[in-house]
């Protein structure tokens, strides 16, 4: 039994694998004590699958805040846990884009599932987690509500602004303007598709491309990225936003043996 514990900036997991099989998983909010974060994650994943912490041979941290889980035997980059995990659910996916809460990376594999290349953008850029929900706020509604308003009718505005400050400028002036929430919300996603978008040509994509992290459970960001590449994104079973946990968890058995 091997587990794998991803500290992001925004949101925590972790995921439990024994011969390959997920038999406990989890996602909670990251904090300020990312130590006290990974210890109540990986509690709460080892519950779920009615195991102890004797029974975990090996455990790699991961993410932002890898160096900060205490119990971990090895720390790794989420940039080849991602890789390894979107292998492992869909071997035939070549690029990962990975759209985290503070930055995004597009990473190519090849076909063993080895990372070949990877690229990433500017943390304060817009083409992240972080400004969805900051946007969000600025709106007054949730993350999840933006789909929603994504898929309806009206032209998206055009947000110019690549930093979160004045994009939430922009976004309180159309709305004080009386401009529909759509074209708002259809204006935020496709000025974070553009930056997705453009991170995958620097890195120049081989298909099957697919993203990972919590920003990839919302269809309004797979559709608007999927026409900016004019391809056909590939989903992966399960959770995307547990892709990295779980790769970590798969070479925590590699390491473990």
């Amino acid at each position: 039994m091997t587990a794998g514990v991803d500290v992001g900036s925004t949101a925590s997991k972790a995921v439990v694998v024994s011969d390959g099989q997920v038999v406990g998983e989890v996602i909670g909010a990251s904090t300020t004590n990312p130590a006290r974060t990974a210890e109540e994650i990986f509690e709460t994943a080892l519950r779920q699958g009615g195991l102890s912490r004797e029974e975990v041979s090996f455990v790699v941290g991961t993410g932002y805040g890898r160096t900060q889980v205490p119990f971990a035997d090895q720390n790794i980059s989420e940039i080849t846990c991602h890789a390894r995990g979107a292998h492992f659910l869909r071997p035939s996916v070549r690029t990962v884009i990975d759209v985290g809460g503070q930055d995004t990376k597009a990473i190519c594999l090849d076909s063993e599932g080895q990372l070949l290349d990877f690229v990433m953008n500017d943390k304060w850029a817009a083409g992240t987690g972080r400004f969805l929900e900051a946007m969000a706020r600025s709106m007054e509604i949730g993350v999840d509500e933006m789909e929603q308003f994504y898929f309806q009718e009206g032209k998206p505005c055009q947000i110019t602004s690549m930093c979160s400050v004045f994009a939430e400028s922009e976004v309180i002036n159309l709305i004080n303007d009386g401009v529909p929430m759509s074209r708002v919300v259809k204006g935020l996603i496709q000025s974070l598709a553009n930056r997705v978008s453009s991170l995958g040509r620097r890195l120049g994509l081989i298909e099957e491309v697919t993203i990972t992290g919590g920003v990839a459970k919302n269809k309004g960001v797979w559709d608007a990225v999927g026409k900016k590449l004019k391809i056909d994104l590939v989903e992966l079973p399960g959770d995307p936003q547990l892709v990295g946990a779980l790769g970590a968890a798969l070479i925590a058995a590699d390491l473990g043996d």
